[in-house]
Formats: structure tokens, C-alpha cells, sequence
């Protein structure tokens, strides 16, 4: 072969591979999505995480790539979908609690959408400086215990004792449970705690309160949620009040709830991602803590039980479920 030949030759090939790189389409940003329930019982927050995303410009297959694992419920499969997302090279999770996730990674930012009380735990140093990976919103729970009784005892004026249904491994729900101790002694109020720690505690749990039982308190928390038409159920059976922390367990089958309203919540959180995928850091984003809480009361639920609920309540209600 003539050298001119064999230098054209070059040069063609070496033009022919860039022209295939620049027709290669670019990396997309990848969203590890850790839900820790099932994919049904949280579409309504998982719908208004992703349009809230492609408003901002991040549509999933096309400028980002969401990777979805689910645990069902399962705290030990919850640790198992942040490791495995990692391994995927994610350049953001979103998650809720933050535990599972803070425990997968020290560097991936991780987007928490709602954090029972992430000083309290450890999450972060402080809400105005999170000091490492993770940000977000934190929705006090901690905080809102006094409003909670408050509403409960309007709800039942005769109220003298009530439960707390507690998963123990939880860290937020014990911060929890004691803040609800303390604003229970402050208005006269006797309160037992009873421990879950699995699925199956829940039944048998319900099934040994004593009688003179008047209410459950459900702090929220990966098990509950999960299962929380069968805790609804069964509190219905014993004809016994529940109070929420959210909406989604009044609409299905709890009596009421306090708490933000929990789409809003994943809409911010995407609003973070955003921020992120384009060069935020999470030590740079503060914490957020929701300014409107929402009241909703399940008249339906009520008249199953036996319960009248005063006009003055049902007034004052966001939603009323009928």
C-alpha cells in the first residue's frame, strides 16, 4: 500500500470514530427512588415527585434516568435497596427516615422528603447547616404531639387513656413517643406505649389492649405505613379512635390526621434533586420544615365506631371525609 493511501486510511477511521462518539447520546443523570412501602400505596407521592421533576426539566428517560426499588415495608430490605443503589452509581437518592440511606453512603447526596425529627436523630448538625450528605424537608413530628392530643381530646371529650402504637426500631417514632409521654402528663392524660417490631406484632398488639382503652396514637414510620389499612381495621373492630400523622392514613380508614400534606412534601423534594443534579450540595441547602398543616377527619369512620364529632371540629377540618 502507497503511504498517501494508508494516511487517508487513518484519517477516515479516526473521523468515522468521532463522528460514532458525537452520535453516541450523552449520560443520563441517574435518581435512585427508595420507596419504602409498595409502589400502590404511594403513587399519589411518588406522581407528584416525578411531575414536580419534569417541570424542572427532568424527564425520566430522556434528560434522567429514575431507578425505582421498593421495600414493602421491610426496614431489612430498605437497608438492602440503598446499598443496591449505590452500586448503581446514582449521583442522587431520595428516601424517607434517611437512616437506611445515610447508612449506604457518606457522599451520594441523599434528598430526604420527610424526616420525623432529623436533629433529634442525627441526620443532620442543624436545619440552617446540615453539615454532610443529606438535606430536605423534616416535618417535626416531635413538635406536632401537643396539637395531636389536643385534637384528640376534642374528638372525645371523656378521654382519659389511650395507646401509642410504637415501632420500636425506629429511632423517630421513640423521639416520638416520648414527646407524646410529656404532652399527655401536661394535660392529665394516662398513656401506655405498645411495641411492635414486625408485621405480625400489629395484631396480637391491638388484641391485649386493655379495655378501658379509648384511643390509638399511630406515630408514622415504614411499618405502619405500610400497614396501615390493617391497623385502621382492626382499632375499627375494637370501635377505637386513631390519630395520624398524615392524610394517606385517614383515607385509608384511620379517624384523623395532623400533619403536612405529604404530595407537597415530595414536590420539594424534587425541587432539591433539581438543584443538585445541577451542582448544589446538600451541606449548602438547608433543612425545610412544612408551614401549613393540614386537618383531615373521616366522618364515615366516625359513624362506623360510634363516635360524635362536635360541629366545632368538623368545622375547623381541612377535608372531611364522608
Amino acid at each position: 500500500m502507497r503511504r498517501r493511501q494508508f494516511v487517508a486510511g487513518i484519517g477516515g477511521a479516526v473521523v468515522s470514530s468521532l463522528s460514532a462518539r458525537a452520535q453516541q447520546p450523552a449520560k443520563l443523570p441517574v435518581i435512585g427512588f427508595m420507596g419504602a412501602a409498595t409502589p400502590s400505596a404511594w403513587s399519589p407521592w411518588t406522581a407528584a415527585f416525578v411531575k414536580r421533576l419534569a417541570e424542572l426539566g427532568w424527564t425520566d428517560g430522556r434528560t434522567a434516568k429514575i431507578e425505582y426499588r421498593w421495600a414493602e415495608g421491610s426496614e431489612e430490605r430498605y437497608a438492602e435497596i440503598g446499598a443496591e443503589l449505590v452500586k448503581l452509581g446514582c449521583g442522587v437518592l431520595v428516601t424517607v427516615g434517611g437512616d437506611s440511606a445515610r447508612k449506604a453512603t457518606s457522599t451520594i447526596p441523599i434528598v430526604v422528603a420527610l424526616m420525623s425529627d432529623p436533629v433529634g436523630t442525627g441526620l443532620v448538625a442543624s436545619l440552617a447547616r446540615p453539615g454532610g450528605n443529606i438535606t430536605g424537608m423534616s416535618i417535626q413530628s416531635t413538635d406536632l404531639a401537643g396539637k395531636r392530643i389536643e385534637l384528640i381530646k376534642e374528638a372525645i371529650p371523656a378521654l382519659r387513656r389511650f395507646a401509642i402504637l410504637a415501632y420500636v426500631e425506629y429511632a423517630g417514632t421513640m423521639l416520638d413517643v416520648a414527646a407524646i409521654h410529656s404532652a399527655s402528663k401536661r394535660v392529665g392524660l394516662e398513656v401506655v406505649t405498645i411495641p411492635i417490631h414486625r408485621a405480625n406484632d400489629i395484631e396480637p398488639a391491638l388484641a391485649s389492649l386493655d379495655p378501658q382503652i379509648q384511643a390509638v396514637y399511630v406515630p408514622p414510620n415504614i411499618l405502619v405505613n405500610t400497614n396501615r389499612i390493617l391497623i385502621n381495621e382492626l382499632a375499627r373492630q375494637r370501635r377505637l379512635p386513631t390519630m395520624h400523622g398524615f392524610r394517606e392514613y385517614v383515607v385509608s380508614g384511620g379517624l384523623m390526621s395532623y400533619g403536612p400534606n405529604t404530595p407537597n412534601l415530595f414536590r420539594r423534594a424534587a425541587e432539591y434533586v433539581d438543584k443538585i443534579l445541577r451542582g448544589a450540595k446538600p451541606v449548602d441547602l438547608p433543612v425545610e420544615q412544612p408551614t401549613e398543616f393540614d386537618l383531615v377527619v373521616n366522618l364515615k369512620v366516625a359513624k362506623a365506631i360510634g363516635l360524635e364529632l362536635s360541629p366545632s371540629l368538623l368545622t375547623r377540618a381541612d377535608e372531611v371525609i364522608e
